[in-house]
């Protein structure tokens, strides 16, 4: 037969439904605060969309949770976002109407975490493009010979010495062990011997 239960359990039990109770709580008001959040965003979307001056918006660093509701509610609206920042405390939001989408550089700006400038962008492409064509030129000239200031026999002269080389070149003995019998080469001309 079980003892009644002593009064330390019954204490435990009551602050785990007291801590049960506050966590349920905190999960509803975060709940809440998530659909405020949303709500919110949706509207300051819409003003964006109805303000025809606007072609980009920037929003304020945010955490994780946050940016991925805007990004859920800017893709409902069928606009493009992107997300910027190094840290997770200071990544933010962009968004862009669809018809003003950025370019690839435009992006990799933001990305670097510079403002995007369309002149300078212009320029850096045309500088671009005049290497590009000077490449080309140089390509279709031709190779460019390019002969060595000295001559590397020259150079290790000291190590191989002057006729080591020329000495190996003039007498080559074949190897019996590999089947070539008693076939000598001088100079480079094959000769047997009778």
């Amino acid at each position: 037969m079980e003892k009644p239960p002593s009064l330390g359990d019954q204490e435990t039990r009551r602050k785990a439904r007291e801590q049960a109770a506050r966590l349920k709580k905190l999960q509803e008001q975060e709940k809440q605060q998530k659909v405020e959040f949303r709500k919110r965003m949706e509207k300051e979307v819409s003003d964006f969309i109805q303000d025809s001056g606007q072609v980009k918006k920037k929003f304020q660093p945010m955490n994780k949770i946050e940016r991925s509701i805007l990004h859920d509610v800017v893709e409902v609206a069928g606009l493009t976002s992107f997300s910027f920042g190094e840290d997770d405390e200071c990544r933010y939001v962009m968004i862009f109407k669809k018809e003003f989408a950025p370019s690839d550089e435009e992006l990799d700006s933001y990305r670097r975490g510079e403002e995007w400038d369309p002149q300078k962008a212009e320029e850096k492409r045309k500088l671009k493009e005049l290497a590009q064509r000077q490449e080309e030129e140089a390509a279709q000239q031709g190779p460019v010979v390019v002969s060595p200031a000295s001559d590397y026999k020259d150079k290790y002269s000291h190590l191989i010495g002057k006729g080591a080389a020329k000495d190996a070149a003039h007498m080559l003995q074949a190897n019996k062990t590999y089947g070539c019998g008693e076939a000598t080469v001088r100079s480079g001309v094959a000769g047997r011997r009778r």
